[in-house]
């Protein structure tokens, strides 16, 4: 359950549309980012809430369920009759449909947690299984390497299942006996009022034996492990860009799946290109000549060299398209465009036949570019 107000973490409005959301987050990320704050662990901290906020509230769905419950859980599902509840893949064994969950109720339903389960809604018990934690972990690219893609490797510091247990916690060397709490189910049951819940034991933590813990990892059932593994930068990737690699998280807990590790990728500026959407934007000089009389001329491309053609009577700043040219598209659509700016480039004219030559040319346009401005 989040305790922050994503609207307030976000800084935007609690009617805010998708793209004013997403506005705002891009712009905080870049104030935030860990690589502009090295060193800085509270920028990384509301780095990390950015990231979980911005994930929640650009989901309609997610969002939809924040601005009810005042929280979201991915264990929240649609129940029979329309309503929204903790079903069947609930870590706790108990369902809210058809109950109100307002305002005025929110303190209560999360004091029963708190109290029941020792922490907040939709979380499980330390004891009992559970999806290992995520790993974050930002990786920085060039330019060339977002567009083309790239694989690289990269060590993690994880947390593996261990060995000596299986991920159980308990020691296998010690006798076990059944616990007398829940009779070897590994649930005890508890009334709140009116309501019934049914949890993971809290003298077996779930695993319905007592004994000794594994000595191996302190009855966690997963210790510190380092790997190195091979990831794959898809072609096109932005700035910003945040990309999950399953599985590759911390241990889960007592035989609970592994959490997984979300990249996020930061693209260092080029020299001469820069990215607007999936379009390649750069700036080229042209003489005046050339932009006056026309012409064709080689121009960088991310593909490697490409000529551009220079239409007649072709203006500074004028920008000229050369389709396809552009970053590739990944959701599977048309790469995007180059998009070339000109810039004319006006000689500094020393010699007398240069000046002359200029001066019959303006005898011979007399056009007033300066014609139409206001008296």
């Amino acid at each position: 359950m989040a305790k922050d107000d994503y609207y307030s973490i976000l800084g935007i409005p609690r009617n805010a549309k998708g793209p004013e959301i997403k506005k705002a987050y891009r712009r905080m990320a870049r104030k935030n980012h860990p690589d502009v704050n090295p060193g800085d662990k509270s920028a990384e901290e509301r780095f990390k809430k950015m990231q979980e906020a911005y994930d929640v509230l650009s989901d309609a769905k997610k969002r939809a369920i924040y601005d009810q419950y005042g929280f979201y859980s991915e264990n929240f599902k649609e129940q029979p009759g329309g309503g929204k509840g903790f079903g069947e893949g609930s870590p706790h064994g108990f369902d809210f449909s058809g109950m109100d969950f307002g305002e005025s109720g929110q303190s209560s339903f999360r004091d029963v947690f708190s109290e029941f389960f020792g922490g907040g809604a939709g979380r499980r018990s330390p004891s009992g299984p559970a999806k290992g934690d995520d790993l974050e972990h930002h990786l920085n690219i060039s330019f060339m390497e977002s567009i083309q893609g790239i694989s690289t490797r990269m060590t993690l510091n994880r947390r593996n299942i261990c060995s000596a247990c299986d991920g159980s916690g308990l020691d296998r060397t010690a006798g076990q006996q059944t616990c007398p709490k829940c009779q070897g189910t590994g649930q005890e049951g508890r009334a709140h009022g009116f309501m019934r819940f049914s949890g993971p034991c809290r003298v077996c933590g779930g695993s319905g034996k007592v004994g000794g813990r594994c000595k191996a990892c302190g009855g966690s059932g997963n210790v510190p492990f380092q790997e190195t593994i091979t990831v794959r930068i898809p072609p096109g990737v932005a700035n910003g860009f945040r990309m999950r690699v399953p599985g590759k998280g911390n241990a889960g807990r007592a035989g609970g799946p592994p959490g997984d590790l979300y990249l996020t990728i930061s693209v260092r500026p080029h020299e001469f290109f820069r990215r607007e959407g999936n379009d390649v934007v750069c700036t080229v000089p042209i003489t005046v000549s050339e932009a006056a009389l026309g012409t064709k001329i080689e121009v960088p491309s991310i593909d490697g060299k490409t000529l551009l053609r220079i239409p007649p009577g072709t203006q500074s700043g004028q920008k000229l398209r050369l389709r396809g040219k552009g970053a590739p598209s990944l959701r599977g659509e048309l790469p995007g465009n180059q998009i070339v700016e000109v810039r004319v480039i006006v000689p500094r004219v020393a010699d007398e036949r240069s000046k002359e030559i200029l001066r019959e040319l303006a005898r011979l346009n007399p056009e007033n570019p300066r014609a139409g401005l206001p008296h």
